[in-house]
Protein backbone atom coordinates (compact mmCIF):
# COMPACT_ATOMS: atom_id res chain seq x y z
CA UNK A 1 0.00 0.00 0.00
CA UNK A 2 2.86 2.61 0.96
CA UNK A 3 4.39 1.76 -2.60
CA UNK A 4 1.54 2.56 -4.38
CA UNK A 5 1.02 6.10 -2.36
CA UNK A 6 4.53 6.88 -3.29
CA UNK A 7 4.06 6.63 -6.96
CA UNK A 8 3.53 9.52 -8.97
CA UNK A 9 -0.34 9.61 -10.65
CA UNK A 10 1.18 9.08 -14.11
CA UNK A 11 2.48 5.57 -12.56
CA UNK A 12 -0.31 4.39 -11.36
CA UNK A 13 -2.86 5.00 -14.04
CA UNK A 14 -0.42 3.79 -16.28
CA UNK A 15 -0.50 0.23 -13.99
CA UNK A 16 -4.19 0.66 -14.39
CA UNK A 17 -4.86 0.77 -17.54
CA UNK A 18 -2.68 -2.31 -17.99
CA UNK A 19 -4.38 -4.12 -15.24
CA UNK A 20 -1.20 -4.46 -13.18
CA UNK A 21 -3.43 -2.82 -10.30
CA UNK A 22 -6.97 -2.00 -9.61
CA UNK A 23 -8.89 0.64 -8.75
CA UNK A 24 -10.32 -1.21 -5.25
CA UNK A 25 -6.43 -1.62 -4.59
CA UNK A 26 -5.89 1.94 -4.96
CA UNK A 27 -8.96 3.18 -2.94
CA UNK A 28 -7.69 0.57 -0.10
CA UNK A 29 -4.16 2.49 -0.52
CA UNK A 30 -6.29 6.22 -0.16
CA UNK A 31 -8.10 4.89 2.52
CA UNK A 32 -5.44 3.30 4.74
CA UNK A 33 -3.60 6.34 4.53
CA UNK A 34 -6.23 8.80 5.40
CA UNK A 35 -6.60 6.57 8.21
CA UNK A 36 -3.54 7.17 9.38
CA UNK A 37 -2.90 10.42 8.60
CA UNK A 38 -5.76 12.88 8.33
CA UNK A 39 -6.40 13.27 12.13
CA UNK A 40 -3.08 15.48 11.99
CA UNK A 41 -4.00 16.65 8.86
CA UNK A 42 -7.57 17.03 8.67
CA UNK A 43 -7.43 17.81 4.84
CA UNK A 44 -10.40 15.49 4.01
CA UNK A 45 -13.38 15.58 6.89
CA UNK A 46 -15.72 14.04 4.27
CA UNK A 47 -15.30 10.86 2.87
CA UNK A 48 -17.40 8.78 0.21
CA UNK A 49 -15.55 5.71 -0.01
CA UNK A 50 -19.30 3.50 -0.23
CA UNK A 51 -20.09 5.28 -2.74
CA UNK A 52 -16.23 5.84 -4.37
CA UNK A 53 -16.24 1.53 -4.71
CA UNK A 54 -19.72 1.56 -6.46
CA UNK A 55 -17.98 3.14 -8.94
CA UNK A 56 -15.06 1.28 -9.27
CA UNK A 57 -17.25 -1.33 -10.18
CA UNK A 58 -19.15 0.48 -12.54
CA UNK A 59 -15.43 0.99 -14.02
CA UNK A 60 -14.49 -3.11 -13.78
CA UNK A 61 -17.80 -3.68 -16.40
CA UNK A 62 -15.68 -1.87 -18.93
CA UNK A 63 -13.15 -2.63 -21.07
CA UNK A 64 -9.54 -0.44 -20.45
CA UNK A 65 -9.29 -0.73 -24.57
CA UNK A 66 -12.90 0.37 -25.65
CA UNK A 67 -11.92 4.00 -23.08
CA UNK A 68 -11.60 6.96 -25.61
CA UNK A 69 -9.67 9.95 -25.17
CA UNK A 70 -8.10 11.19 -21.86
CA UNK A 71 -8.85 8.41 -18.90
CA UNK A 72 -7.38 7.98 -15.10
CA UNK A 73 -8.71 4.34 -15.37
CA UNK A 74 -9.91 4.68 -11.61
CA UNK A 75 -7.45 6.53 -9.82
CA UNK A 76 -9.08 7.96 -6.42
CA UNK A 77 -8.71 11.92 -6.34
CA UNK A 78 -10.27 14.51 -4.68
CA UNK A 79 -12.96 17.44 -4.72
CA UNK A 80 -12.97 21.02 -3.17
CA UNK A 81 -15.85 21.50 -0.49
CA UNK A 82 -17.21 24.17 -2.55
CA UNK A 83 -17.77 21.62 -5.86
CA UNK A 84 -20.97 19.78 -5.48
CA UNK A 85 -20.41 15.69 -5.67
CA UNK A 86 -23.78 14.06 -5.57
CA UNK A 87 -24.77 12.68 -2.97
CA UNK A 88 -21.92 13.56 -0.98
CA UNK A 89 -22.45 16.50 1.53
CA UNK A 90 -21.67 19.80 0.54
CA UNK A 91 -21.03 22.33 3.15
CA UNK A 92 -18.94 25.19 1.19
CA UNK A 93 -17.57 25.62 5.02
CA UNK A 94 -20.09 27.09 5.74
CA UNK A 95 -22.59 26.21 8.97
CA UNK A 96 -25.19 27.75 7.16
CA UNK A 97 -25.01 24.60 5.00
CA UNK A 98 -23.65 22.34 7.50
CA UNK A 99 -25.85 19.40 6.60
CA UNK A 100 -26.95 20.10 2.87
CA UNK A 101 -26.35 16.86 0.80
CA UNK A 102 -25.65 17.59 -3.07
CA UNK A 103 -28.26 16.52 -5.17
CA UNK A 104 -26.55 16.85 -8.36
CA UNK A 105 -22.84 16.85 -9.71
CA UNK A 106 -20.87 19.61 -11.11
CA UNK A 107 -20.09 19.30 -14.70
CA UNK A 108 -16.69 19.00 -14.18
CA UNK A 109 -17.05 16.11 -11.17
CA UNK A 110 -19.02 14.19 -14.40
CA UNK A 111 -16.72 14.98 -16.48
CA UNK A 112 -14.20 13.55 -14.48
CA UNK A 113 -16.08 10.75 -13.37
CA UNK A 114 -16.80 10.05 -17.15
CA UNK A 115 -13.19 9.86 -17.60
CA UNK A 116 -12.12 7.15 -14.81
CA UNK A 117 -11.37 9.92 -11.72
CA UNK A 118 -12.96 7.61 -8.74
CA UNK A 119 -14.43 10.68 -5.98
CA UNK A 120 -13.11 9.59 -2.55
CA UNK A 121 -13.95 12.53 -0.97
CA UNK A 122 -14.05 16.34 -0.14
CA UNK A 123 -11.13 18.62 0.74
CA UNK A 124 -11.65 21.24 3.31
CA UNK A 125 -11.99 24.93 2.84
CA UNK A 126 -12.78 28.40 4.19
CA UNK A 127 -16.00 29.49 4.44
CA UNK A 128 -17.13 29.96 1.12
CA UNK A 129 -13.48 29.82 0.00
CA UNK A 130 -12.54 33.06 1.11
CA UNK A 131 -9.33 33.79 2.64
CA UNK A 132 -5.76 32.33 2.56
CA UNK A 133 -6.14 29.93 5.44
CA UNK A 134 -8.14 27.11 5.62
CA UNK A 135 -10.30 26.65 9.03
CA UNK A 136 -14.80 26.88 8.89
CA UNK A 137 -16.74 26.09 11.99
CA UNK A 138 -18.05 22.90 9.97
CA UNK A 139 -15.17 20.91 10.31
CA UNK A 140 -12.28 23.28 11.84
CA UNK A 141 -8.34 23.53 10.63
CA UNK A 142 -6.57 21.68 7.99
CA UNK A 143 -2.79 21.39 9.05
CA UNK A 144 -0.03 21.86 7.23
CA UNK A 145 1.73 18.39 6.44
CA UNK A 146 5.40 19.92 6.61
CA UNK A 147 4.70 21.43 10.54
CA UNK A 148 1.03 20.59 11.37
CA UNK A 149 1.40 23.99 13.91
CA UNK A 150 1.23 25.63 10.63
CA UNK A 151 -1.23 25.92 7.64
CA UNK A 152 -1.68 24.95 4.47
CA UNK A 153 -3.03 28.19 2.82
CA UNK A 154 -6.21 28.24 1.17
CA UNK A 155 -8.40 28.28 -0.09
CA UNK A 156 -7.87 24.91 -1.66
CA UNK A 157 -5.93 24.14 1.57
CA UNK A 158 -7.53 21.04 2.25
CA UNK A 159 -6.49 19.60 -1.17
CA UNK A 160 -3.14 20.71 -1.09
CA UNK A 161 -2.61 19.10 2.14
CA UNK A 162 -3.89 15.78 1.37
CA UNK A 163 -1.81 15.64 -1.62
CA UNK A 164 1.87 16.30 0.23
CA UNK A 165 0.14 13.57 2.72
CA UNK A 166 -0.28 11.33 0.31
CA UNK A 167 -3.93 10.93 0.71
CA UNK A 168 -4.86 10.94 -2.74
CA UNK A 169 -2.75 11.19 -6.40
CA UNK A 170 -4.74 14.51 -7.69
CA UNK A 171 -7.18 16.84 -6.08
CA UNK A 172 -9.46 19.57 -7.85
CA UNK A 173 -8.90 23.20 -6.61
CA UNK A 174 -10.05 26.81 -7.46
CA UNK A 175 -8.57 30.01 -7.28
CA UNK A 176 -10.41 33.21 -7.43
CA UNK A 177 -6.83 35.40 -5.33
CA UNK A 178 -4.22 32.73 -4.99
CA UNK A 179 -6.67 29.95 -3.76
CA UNK A 180 -4.60 27.48 -5.91
CA UNK A 181 -0.96 29.26 -5.86
CA UNK A 182 -0.75 29.65 -2.06
CA UNK A 183 -1.59 26.13 -1.42
CA UNK A 184 0.63 25.38 -3.32
CA UNK A 185 3.35 27.20 -2.32
CA UNK A 186 3.01 26.72 1.17
CA UNK A 187 2.83 22.77 0.87
CA UNK A 188 5.42 22.20 -1.90
CA UNK A 189 2.87 21.13 -4.67
CA UNK A 190 1.47 22.07 -7.57
CA UNK A 191 -1.21 24.21 -8.53
CA UNK A 192 -2.24 25.11 -11.66
CA UNK A 193 -4.37 28.34 -12.09
CA UNK A 194 -5.53 28.05 -15.84
CA UNK A 195 -7.28 31.11 -18.16
CA UNK A 196 -10.65 31.63 -17.60
CA UNK A 197 -12.93 29.35 -18.63
CA UNK A 198 -9.94 26.42 -19.64
CA UNK A 199 -12.31 24.41 -16.98
CA UNK A 200 -15.95 24.50 -17.67
CA UNK A 201 -17.72 23.74 -14.74
CA UNK A 202 -21.18 24.39 -12.90
CA UNK A 203 -23.92 25.34 -13.39
CA UNK A 204 -23.10 28.51 -11.98
CA UNK A 205 -25.17 31.84 -10.34
CA UNK A 206 -22.42 33.72 -12.18
CA UNK A 207 -21.84 31.77 -15.34
CA UNK A 208 -20.02 34.96 -17.04
CA UNK A 209 -17.75 35.59 -14.44
CA UNK A 210 -14.08 34.89 -15.07
CA UNK A 211 -12.34 35.50 -11.89
CA UNK A 212 -12.91 31.95 -10.31
CA UNK A 213 -11.87 29.29 -11.91
CA UNK A 214 -11.08 25.71 -11.90
CA UNK A 215 -8.02 24.05 -12.19
CA UNK A 216 -5.57 20.94 -11.15
CA UNK A 217 -3.39 20.33 -8.29
CA UNK A 218 -0.77 17.27 -7.92
CA UNK A 219 2.61 16.40 -6.35
CA UNK A 220 4.64 17.15 -9.73
CA UNK A 221 4.05 19.07 -12.84
CA UNK A 222 3.55 15.61 -15.14
CA UNK A 223 0.59 14.76 -13.24
CA UNK A 224 -0.62 18.31 -13.16
CA UNK A 225 -0.74 18.41 -17.20
CA UNK A 226 -1.92 14.98 -16.87
CA UNK A 227 -4.75 16.27 -14.50
CA UNK A 228 -5.81 19.04 -16.94
CA UNK A 229 -6.15 16.68 -19.72
CA UNK A 230 -9.12 15.36 -17.73
CA UNK A 231 -10.41 18.96 -16.43
CA UNK A 232 -10.27 20.52 -19.99
CA UNK A 233 -13.10 21.24 -22.57
CA UNK A 234 -15.80 23.51 -23.35
CA UNK A 235 -19.81 22.24 -22.03
CA UNK A 236 -22.80 24.62 -22.95
CA UNK A 237 -23.41 25.14 -19.20
CA UNK A 238 -20.68 27.29 -18.80
CA UNK A 239 -20.74 29.82 -21.85
CA UNK A 240 -17.46 31.01 -23.39
CA UNK A 241 -16.11 27.57 -22.20
CA UNK A 242 -12.60 26.90 -23.76
CA UNK A 243 -12.31 23.63 -26.19
CA UNK A 244 -9.77 21.13 -25.03
CA UNK A 245 -6.30 21.63 -26.65
CA UNK A 246 -5.12 20.03 -30.39
CA UNK A 247 -2.47 18.82 -28.72
CA UNK A 248 -2.53 17.12 -25.09
CA UNK A 249 -1.10 18.88 -21.82
CA UNK A 250 0.93 15.64 -21.75
CA UNK A 251 1.91 15.56 -25.00
CA UNK A 252 2.97 19.24 -24.70
CA UNK A 253 6.21 17.96 -21.89
CA UNK A 254 7.78 15.43 -24.59
CA UNK A 255 9.49 18.48 -26.71
CA UNK A 256 10.36 21.32 -24.32
CA UNK A 257 11.62 24.12 -26.51
CA UNK A 258 14.62 26.92 -25.19
CA UNK A 259 12.66 29.77 -24.42
CA UNK A 260 13.87 33.14 -25.56
CA UNK A 261 13.48 36.17 -22.57
CA UNK A 262 12.42 35.64 -19.08
CA UNK A 263 11.29 38.08 -16.73
CA UNK A 264 11.57 37.72 -12.90
CA UNK A 265 9.80 40.44 -10.86
CA UNK A 266 10.56 39.52 -6.83
CA UNK A 267 7.82 41.79 -5.82
CA UNK A 268 5.33 42.83 -8.87
CA UNK A 269 6.52 45.96 -8.11
CA UNK A 270 4.65 46.73 -5.19
CA UNK A 271 4.52 43.58 -2.81
CA UNK A 272 6.44 43.43 0.58
CA UNK A 273 8.35 40.07 0.44
CA UNK A 274 9.89 37.99 3.63
CA UNK A 275 13.58 38.09 2.98
CA UNK A 276 14.27 34.42 3.24
CA UNK A 277 11.41 34.21 0.28
CA UNK A 278 12.87 36.56 -1.72
CA UNK A 279 16.18 34.81 -1.74
CA UNK A 280 15.02 31.51 -2.33
CA UNK A 281 12.84 32.67 -5.33
CA UNK A 282 15.86 34.66 -7.32
CA UNK A 283 18.30 32.01 -6.70
CA UNK A 284 15.11 29.37 -8.38
CA UNK A 285 14.93 32.52 -11.08
CA UNK A 286 18.60 32.30 -11.81
CA UNK A 287 18.27 28.92 -12.87
CA UNK A 288 15.75 29.49 -15.70
CA UNK A 289 19.18 31.39 -17.53
CA UNK A 290 19.26 26.98 -18.25
CA UNK A 291 16.21 27.11 -20.12
CA UNK A 292 16.16 30.83 -22.15
CA UNK A 293 18.13 33.52 -23.71
CA UNK A 294 18.35 35.07 -20.51
CA UNK A 295 16.38 36.37 -17.24
CA UNK A 296 15.86 39.67 -16.35
CA UNK A 297 14.02 41.89 -13.55
CA UNK A 298 10.95 43.31 -15.31
CA UNK A 299 7.49 43.15 -14.70
CA UNK A 300 4.50 44.49 -16.68
CA UNK A 301 3.13 47.84 -15.58
CA UNK A 302 0.64 46.94 -12.64
CA UNK A 303 0.54 49.12 -10.09
CA UNK A 304 -3.86 49.25 -10.28
CA UNK A 305 -3.65 45.27 -10.44
CA UNK A 306 -5.13 45.09 -6.50
CA UNK A 307 -7.31 47.92 -6.07
CA UNK A 308 -8.85 46.44 -9.36
CA UNK A 309 -9.00 43.03 -7.92
CA UNK A 310 -10.49 44.32 -4.88
CA UNK A 311 -13.35 46.30 -6.31
CA UNK A 312 -14.14 43.22 -8.90
CA UNK A 313 -14.07 40.69 -5.84
CA UNK A 314 -15.95 42.99 -4.15
CA UNK A 315 -18.75 42.75 -6.84
CA UNK A 316 -18.88 39.45 -6.92
CA UNK A 317 -19.18 39.28 -3.46
CA UNK A 318 -22.80 41.12 -3.07
CA UNK A 319 -23.77 39.25 -6.26
CA UNK A 320 -23.18 35.81 -4.72
CA UNK A 321 -23.87 36.37 -1.23
CA UNK A 322 -26.11 39.37 -0.11
CA UNK A 323 -29.20 36.88 0.03
CA UNK A 324 -26.79 34.54 2.79
CA UNK A 325 -25.69 38.10 4.36
CA UNK A 326 -29.66 39.12 4.80
CA UNK A 327 -30.73 35.45 6.38
CA UNK A 328 -27.67 34.28 8.37
CA UNK A 329 -25.55 36.90 9.28
CA UNK A 330 -25.17 35.49 12.85
CA UNK A 331 -23.80 32.53 11.07
CA UNK A 332 -21.18 33.88 8.56
CA UNK A 333 -17.39 34.84 9.45
CA UNK A 334 -16.32 38.51 9.73
CA UNK A 335 -14.25 38.50 6.58
CA UNK A 336 -17.34 37.10 4.45
CA UNK A 337 -19.40 40.11 5.92
CA UNK A 338 -16.18 42.41 4.97
CA UNK A 339 -16.34 41.72 1.84
CA UNK A 340 -20.18 41.26 0.71
CA UNK A 341 -20.40 44.89 2.46
CA UNK A 342 -17.51 46.32 0.37
CA UNK A 343 -19.24 45.19 -2.14
CA UNK A 344 -22.61 47.04 -1.40
CA UNK A 345 -20.91 50.39 -1.21
CA UNK A 346 -19.47 50.30 -4.95
CA UNK A 347 -21.19 52.66 -7.15
CA UNK A 348 -21.45 52.03 -10.44
CA UNK A 349 -18.52 54.24 -11.73
CA UNK A 350 -16.31 52.77 -9.54
CA UNK A 351 -17.27 49.27 -10.60
CA UNK A 352 -17.17 50.38 -14.64
CA UNK A 353 -13.64 52.06 -13.66
CA UNK A 354 -12.09 48.90 -12.44
CA UNK A 355 -13.62 47.09 -15.49
CA UNK A 356 -11.96 49.93 -18.00
CA UNK A 357 -8.52 49.51 -16.17
CA UNK A 358 -8.41 45.61 -16.37
CA UNK A 359 -9.43 46.44 -19.74
CA UNK A 360 -6.01 49.03 -19.87
CA UNK A 361 -3.78 46.70 -18.07
CA UNK A 362 -4.34 43.34 -20.41
CA UNK A 363 -3.37 45.64 -23.06
CA UNK A 364 0.04 46.26 -21.18
CA UNK A 365 0.41 42.61 -20.10
CA UNK A 366 -0.01 41.63 -24.36
CA UNK A 367 2.90 43.83 -25.15
CA UNK A 368 4.89 42.47 -22.02
CA UNK A 369 4.39 38.94 -23.58
CA UNK A 370 5.74 40.46 -26.73
CA UNK A 371 8.79 40.84 -25.17
CA UNK A 372 9.36 37.78 -22.81
CA UNK A 373 7.96 34.35 -22.83
CA UNK A 374 6.87 34.27 -19.12
CA UNK A 375 6.72 36.08 -15.52
CA UNK A 376 8.36 34.42 -13.26
CA UNK A 377 7.93 35.98 -9.38
CA UNK A 378 7.20 34.62 -5.59
CA UNK A 379 3.71 32.48 -5.35
CA UNK A 380 3.63 34.22 -1.51
CA UNK A 381 4.92 37.14 0.37
CA UNK A 382 5.29 34.47 3.62
CA UNK A 383 5.84 30.97 4.16
CA UNK A 384 3.38 28.98 5.97
CA UNK A 385 2.62 30.76 9.05
CA UNK A 386 0.52 29.35 12.35
CA UNK A 387 -2.73 28.42 11.25
CA UNK A 388 -3.33 30.29 14.82
CA UNK A 389 -3.52 33.56 13.11
CA UNK A 390 -6.19 34.04 10.53
CA UNK A 391 -4.90 36.08 7.85
CA UNK A 392 -1.46 37.65 7.39
CA UNK A 393 -1.78 41.25 9.18
CA UNK A 394 2.50 42.92 8.66
CA UNK A 395 5.46 41.53 6.56
CA UNK A 396 8.31 43.94 6.48
CA UNK A 397 7.06 46.79 8.69
CA UNK A 398 3.65 46.82 6.05
CA UNK A 399 0.73 46.80 7.36
CA UNK A 400 -2.59 45.77 5.35
CA UNK A 401 -5.89 46.81 6.61
CA UNK A 402 -7.98 43.68 5.66
CA UNK A 403 -7.53 39.90 5.06
CA UNK A 404 -6.97 39.89 1.21
CA UNK A 405 -4.17 42.35 0.67
CA UNK A 406 -1.63 39.39 2.44
CA UNK A 407 -2.32 37.86 -1.24
CA UNK A 408 -1.81 40.38 -3.84
CA UNK A 409 1.23 38.67 -5.29
CA UNK A 410 -1.04 36.48 -6.74
CA UNK A 411 -4.54 38.17 -6.67
CA UNK A 412 -2.34 40.96 -8.84
CA UNK A 413 -2.02 38.38 -11.36
CA UNK A 414 -5.60 36.86 -11.29
CA UNK A 415 -6.60 40.28 -12.90
CA UNK A 416 -4.34 39.65 -15.70
CA UNK A 417 -6.66 36.46 -16.90
CA UNK A 418 -3.37 34.70 -17.89
CA UNK A 419 -2.58 30.85 -16.87
CA UNK A 420 -0.29 31.30 -14.05
CA UNK A 421 1.21 28.02 -12.13
CA UNK A 422 2.77 27.49 -8.69
CA UNK A 423 5.73 24.90 -8.38
CA UNK A 424 7.85 24.16 -5.32
CA UNK A 425 11.41 26.10 -5.76
CA UNK A 426 13.06 25.74 -2.21
CA UNK A 427 13.15 25.41 1.21
CA UNK A 428 13.61 27.87 4.50
CA UNK A 429 16.28 27.29 7.18
CA UNK A 430 12.96 25.90 8.79
CA UNK A 431 11.85 23.77 6.28
CA UNK A 432 9.01 25.58 5.05
CA UNK A 433 8.05 25.15 1.66
CA UNK A 434 8.59 28.23 -0.91
CA UNK A 435 7.00 28.46 -4.37
CA UNK A 436 7.32 30.00 -7.59
CA UNK A 437 4.80 31.68 -10.06
CA UNK A 438 5.04 31.54 -13.64
CA UNK A 439 2.93 32.85 -15.71
CA UNK A 440 2.71 32.90 -19.39
CA UNK A 441 0.05 34.18 -22.66
CA UNK A 442 -3.53 34.00 -21.88
CA UNK A 443 -4.60 30.55 -23.12
CA UNK A 444 -0.68 29.34 -23.23
CA UNK A 445 -1.57 26.48 -20.37
CA UNK A 446 0.96 23.93 -22.19
CA UNK A 447 3.76 26.66 -22.56
CA UNK A 448 3.11 27.22 -18.70
CA UNK A 449 3.60 23.50 -17.63
CA UNK A 450 6.49 23.59 -20.56
CA UNK A 451 8.57 26.06 -18.14
CA UNK A 452 7.59 24.54 -14.77
CA UNK A 453 8.72 21.12 -16.49
CA UNK A 454 12.04 22.15 -17.66
CA UNK A 455 12.97 23.48 -13.99
CA UNK A 456 11.39 20.24 -12.19
CA UNK A 457 13.41 18.33 -13.67
CA UNK A 458 16.43 19.64 -12.69
CA UNK A 459 15.48 19.88 -9.21
CA UNK A 460 14.42 16.98 -6.37
CA UNK A 461 11.49 18.76 -4.65
CA UNK A 462 8.73 16.59 -5.96
CA UNK A 463 10.49 13.69 -5.16
CA UNK A 464 10.09 14.64 -1.47
CA UNK A 465 6.34 14.10 -1.08
CA UNK A 466 4.23 12.05 0.26
CA UNK A 467 5.45 12.91 3.53
CA UNK A 468 4.29 11.74 7.32
CA UNK A 469 2.82 14.85 8.91
CA UNK A 470 5.48 16.55 11.04
CA UNK A 471 5.16 18.05 14.57
CA UNK A 472 5.77 21.91 15.30
CA UNK A 473 9.65 22.84 14.61
CA UNK A 474 9.61 23.73 17.98
CA UNK A 475 7.95 21.28 19.74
Amino acid sequence: MNDLIKMTATEVVDLLKTGKVSPNELLDASEARIRETDDAVNALPTLCFDRARAHAAELAKERAADRQGPHLHGLPIAIKDLTPVKDVRFTLGSPIFADQVATYSDMMVERLETRGGIVVGKSNTPEFGAGGQTFNEVFGTTTNPWDISRTPGGSSGGAAAALAAGHVWLAQGSDLGGSLRTPASFTSVVGLRPSPKRVAHGPLRLPFSTYPVEGPMARNVADTALFLDMMAGSHILDPGSLPAPEVSYVDALKNIPKFSRIAYSPDLGQCPVDPEVAEICARAAADFTRYCDGVEEACPDLHDAEEIFQTLRAQMFIANHAPLLAAHRDKLKPEVIWNVEKGARLTADEIGAAQRAQGELYVRVVEFFSKYDFLLAPAAIVPAFTHDKRYVEEVNGVKFDNYMSWLALPSMLTVTCCPVISIPCGFTKSGLPVGLQIMGPNAREDRVLQAAYAFERDHDFAARLPIDPRPPRNS
